[in-house]
């Protein structure tokens, strides 16, 4: 009963933080992390241990999976070379570079754990930061960029981190042998992937009930994460692989209340797992804190390091990825040439976030190295606090160096205009198949559903014009809520008179709430 109560009062505490972020216009993680380590010192307040398999198996699939089932595939492929530059090369060098760094500070400390801790905090979360870039309109290929990273480089991460740990615990294997695993784990992550994805697909064509589309939906990152960990391959390639198949394939696969709830559903899920993880961190950072063995101006210089180290590499690294493939005569004429404020973006977009707390609790315990000089607790509290930073200096100053450096698309007239032109299309389509259907209905019928498919099509083409002045579309919309409020009232004044039962009075307002939320969805 405890454990319950204290999931509950976690889960509460997580909410508030969020809405409290919401309305201060700051980043979520980043108020929870604050709000988790000033509990942590709150009398009472119980230490928190998170276990590596929570976040890996718990957290980290559901997050991967929506994520990528919200990514357009085709953006996607065809930024996936700046994507993989991101995702694997710089992972490794990044893992690299700081390991050395570490190395040098810290002699005494095996090279394999110092690369260990590198491969931990080198890939970026992106959550935070492509929450940042919708909101202050960055660019959609700098967007789909920093999205693709953020799915792929968690595998390349833990690869490595296995790698190194290996190595630590004196069951190395050389370089091809290392090479053919890798490969071995991502080829069967991605046969795996497009299996489930296959198999879900199946279903989901299959099942005409919204719940058990949900349920399913729900299940499968995690039947897929179970499966590939017992197959020995790559899980996280194979929830990506399923997510991004699944996202392309949805339209054609789910009912419209289906999909409606299923957006719901993994709204809920991935707002309440974000905030859940990062007040953990900072409730977890106070016992770190007093585990610590090394003196506090090291762990304050190897902290400063890694951090520096991190935004040092990705910087160095950004331009020439960025301008050196541009030499390349197919990628030129393919891919328009930046101006260097998008590539200081992308670089300054790096905060880490649940990828590097899953792999920080699988660094292997003291007891189980063979050196002394190995500091498990000083890792883990580094991996922690780099946490912490990139979201504290980057995360906060990335809106206004975006807007110092101009790095943004207003792309509003472009959509209006291609929905418009689509919209036109679907409109014309729309009443060639009411004409070819409308025998024996009612005239009266057919006349409604011809000015219904008018109505949408002029209210796309209205968007375009003058935005100040209110639209034919608008007003309706205006006042149909006005009228949808005065139906609901007398909905629910019959209910509590006993004039209807209260399931006449939920039918009733499901279809006026539907009815609302498109007329919502038209302002938008």
């Amino acid at each position: 009963m405890e454990s319950i109560v204290d999931t509950v009062v976690i889960v509460a505490i997580s909410v508030l933080g969020a809405a409290l972020a919401r309305r201060l216009g700051f980043i979520a993680p980043l108020v929870l992390l604050v709000a988790g380590l000033g509990l942590s010192y709150v009398p009472g307040v119980p230490e928190v241990h998170i276990e590596p398999e929570l976040v890996l198996i718990g957290i980290l699939p559901p997050l991967l999976y929506v994520a990528a089932l919200q990514t357009n595939l085709v953006a996607f492929r065809r930024a996936l070379r700046p994507i993989l530059l991101l995702a694997v090369v710089l992972v490794v060098l990044t893992a690299f570079a700081v390991g050395f760094v570490l190395h040098a500070l810290l002699p005494d400390v095996p090279l394999a754990a110092c690369v260990a801790l590198g491969a931990v905090v080198a890939p970026p979360d992106a959550v935070s930061a492509t929450a940042i870039a919708r909101r202050i309109g960055l660019p959609r290929r700098v967007v789909t960029i920093l999205e693709g990273e953020s799915l792929l480089n968690d595998a390349t991460a833990l690869v490595l981190v296995r790698v190194a740990v290996g190595t630590l615990l004196g069951s190395a294997v050389g370089f091809w042998e290392i090479a053919g695993e890798v490969a071995l784990k991502a080829g069967g992550g991605v046969l795996f992937g497009l299996a489930f994805a296959f198999g879900a697909a199946w279903l989901h064509k299959r099942i005409t009930d919204p719940l058990l589309d949900d349920a399913v939906s729900v299940l499968t990152p995690f039947v897929v994460v179970i499966v590939a960990e017992e197959a020995k391959t790559s899980s996280i390639v194979a929830v990506v692989v399923t997510g991004l198949y699944l996202g392309h394939r949805i339209p054609y696969l789910l009912s419209a209340t289906s999909r409606l709830q299923m957006d719901a559903v993994w709204r809920l899920i991935t707002f309440l797992l974000e905030g859940v993880v990062f007040l953990l961190v900072g409730l977890q950072l106070r016992e770190l804190i007093g585990n610590i063995e090394t003196s506090m101006a090291t762990t304050v210089r190897v902290t400063l390091a890694v951090f520096l180290t991190l935004v040092v590499v990705r910087f160095v690294w950004m331009y020439p990825a960025t301008y050196l493939a541009r030499l390349i005569p197919r990628v030129r004429a393919r891919e328009e040439r930046p101006p260097p404020t998008v590539p200081t973006v992308i670089a300054w977009a790096g905060m880490r976030g649940v990828v590097t707390l899953a792999a920080a609790l699988t660094l292997p315990p003291n007891e189980d190295v063979a050196s002394a000089d190995y500091p498990r607790e000083l890792f883990v509290f580094v991996a922690f606090a780099i946490i912490v930073l990139t979201l504290l200096v980057q995360g906060t100053t990335l809106p206004v160096l975006a807007r110092r450096l101009g790095v943004s698309e207003d792309t509003s007239a472009e959509d209006a205009l291609a929905e418009a032109s689509v919209q036109h299309a679907a409109s014309r389509a729309a009443r060639e198949r009411l004409e070819a259907t409308a025998d024996g209905a009612p005239a009266s019928v057919v006349e409604r559903l011809r000015a219904l498919t008018d109505s949408r099509s002029n209210g796309a083409w209205e968007r375009l014009g003058n935005q100040e002045q209110e639209t034919p579309s608008a007003a309706y919309g205006r006042l149909r809520r006005e009228m949808i409020t005065a139906e609901r009232h007398v909905f629910k004044i019959a209910r509590n008179e006993g004039r209807i039962p209260e399931e006449v009075l939920n039918r009733a307002q499901r279809e006026l709430d539907l009815e609302e939320s498109q007329l919502h969805r038209s302002d938008d």
